[in-house]
């Protein structure tokens, strides 16, 4: 079945502007996924590279702060489950659990100052974040009862919430 040059700009629009992923994009204007990809390989044949065009698109309509929510976002995520999976490993001996864990903190604070630079917004909830790490690390090495942390760790999870809507909108 021939499509039109109109069902190719839905295409390229559904992919650039809508952010759909290519399968996505080729359901929703009907055509097959190898067609979608011939599609997106002759434009970029012709100099039309659709990847180039779907990040400049990102960036003009969301903005870099938007941008570099994403990262932070997807950073952090990444982060916890390498904590996650630092404080679960019992085959990894505690020297190179230390060294691990102050790479880790290493990438964090790189992360968090390319973020802040990318967003003033969110270099205030930077701050705050470090002010909330170095209280938890305080607080850890005051050796509290066991309930007692538990508690204040639970709370400053909560609090981080907070500052998150206070600083971050």
């Amino acid at each position: 079945m021939a499509h039109g040059d109109a069902t190719r700009t839905d295409l390229r629009k559904a992919y650039v502007y809508d952010r759909l992923d290519l399968p996505a994009a080729a359901d929703k204007v009907g055509v097959s996924l190898s067609t979608a990809r011939r599609w997106k390989s002759d434009a970029e044949t012709e100099g039309d590279d659709w990847e180039k065009a779907r990040t400049a698109a990102r960036l003009a309509g969301d903005g870099r702060q938007s941008v570099a929510e994403m990262i932070l976002n997807d950073y952090l995520m990444l982060h916890q489950s390498c904590m996650e999976d630092i404080k679960s490993a019992t085959a990894i001996d505690p020297l190179k659990k230390a060294e691990v864990l102050s790479r880790l903190a290493d990438a964090f604070n790189k992360t968090m100052a390319a973020v802040g630079k990318a967003s003033p917004e969110l270099s205030r909830l930077s701050v705050a974040t470090d002010v909330i790490q170095r209280l938890a690390a305080f607080l850890k090495r005051q050796k509290p009862p066991v309930e007692v942390l538990e508690f204040l760790i639970d709370a400053l999870d909560a609090f981080t919430v907070e500052l998150s809507r206070d600083f971050a909108g």
